[in-house]
């Protein structure tokens, strides 16, 4: 990547402030930034990186307003923050040449049929009556099973494991180790106290524009399907049990646990760790807190909820005051 200062603000739609000629071949982070390098200011935490940071352009707010001399050319956009994502965006694009590769490493089976530009990595095994759709990448060691439909432009990383009869739309992303589609966690309780395998012969349908983290499992349905619509944003170490549906555009951080036959909202936001328990719902545009637990229905839109369990958080912060003064009174 080479681009001038008057390059960057053409593409992003930002005024140049300094010399438009400077020109910029990599990132970094504003505390690190060197010449020829660009960086990005979003956060008030780190101003004061702004005065000392010897890189050569830096992407700011249209807003922002310098209590000191910089030294950087600054390239004013809207939003800096959404600018550099946009720009990460288009180098990883150039950088990725979109060429057919098909590994002699792998199997494929005949009746599968893969798209233009489809990229099959070492070790790759494709079952029978797959479908692929054009210019999606395939890395090593990846297991896809009988019957299963992957889209256009996904990018399916090393070690990744799909199940038979599984659906995946277009422009997902699933990370090394994810697992999409083994039996759910069903059993049943004999009269003997012994347990009894309950049979999954349902899916897992995944949507459009949608990312699964490193070692997530999504589980399928004993019946029907377990979904996650378009736009959701799963992060590693996470846990989606048989049944769950997860709305559009909701993102759920690390070592969430959902269980079965949950229902969880669009734009909802989970923090690291959070249990949600089975057969509940919650409603669209909920946020909770790290470490929370909902163990029943959210029928309010728009809360923030946290503690276990969890409740509005002004109402945790509160009564947690008081928990902390019990032991002196």
């Amino acid at each position: 990547m080479e681009m001038t200062a008057k390059e960057l603000a053409a593409a992003l739609g930002g005024t140049v402030e300094g010399d438009p000629g400077a020109k910029v071949t990599s990132f970094a982070k504003i505390e690190h930034g060197k010449p020829g390098q660009l960086c990005f200011f979003a956060n008030p935490k780190y101003e004061h990186y702004v005065y000392t940071s010897k890189a050569s352009v830096l992407l700011v707010n249209s807003d922002f307003v310098p209590r000191e001399a910089v030294a950087p050319t600054l390239v004013r956009v809207p939003d800096a923050y959404a600018a550099v994502a946009q720009l990460l965006k288009v180098v990883t694009e150039h950088k990725r040449k979109h060429r057919c590769h098909r590994s002699l490493m792998s199997r494929i089976a005949w009746s599968a049929k893969l798209g233009k530009k489809v990229w099959v990595g070492n070790f790759v095994t494709i079952g029978k009556k797959c479908r692929i759709g054009d210019r999606t990448r395939i890395m090593d060691n990846v297991t896809i099973g009988e019957g299963t439909v992957i889209g256009q432009d996904c990018i399916i990383y090393q070690g990744v494991h799909i199940f038979p009869g599984m659906v995946i739309g277009d422009r997902v992303i699933l990370h090394a180790g994810c697992i999409i589609g083994d039996d759910g966690f069903g059993n049943s309780r004999q009269p003997d106290g012994s347990w009894e395998k309950i049979e999954h012969l349902g899916n897992v349908i995944i949507g459009n524009d949608v990312e699964v983290g490193s070692n997530t499992t999504i589980d399928r349905a004993p019946m029907e399907s377990t979904i996650i619509a378009d736009g959701v944003r799963i992060d590693n170490l996470c846990q989606i049990a048989h049944n769950v549906v997860v709305g559009k555009n909701t993102a759920m951080a690390a070592q969430c646990g959902i269980a079965g036959s949950a229902q969880i909202g669009e734009g909802v936001i989970l923090g690291g760790q959070v249990g949600v328990t089975g057969h509940i719902s919650i409603a669209d545009n909920t946020t909770v807190c790290a470490k929370s637990a909902i163990i029943g229905n959210v029928r309010q839109e728009g809360q923030t909820l946290y503690g276990n369990p969890a409740i509005p958080h002004k109402t945790y912060l509160r009564s947690y005051a008081k928990f902390k003064r019990a032991g002196e009174e």
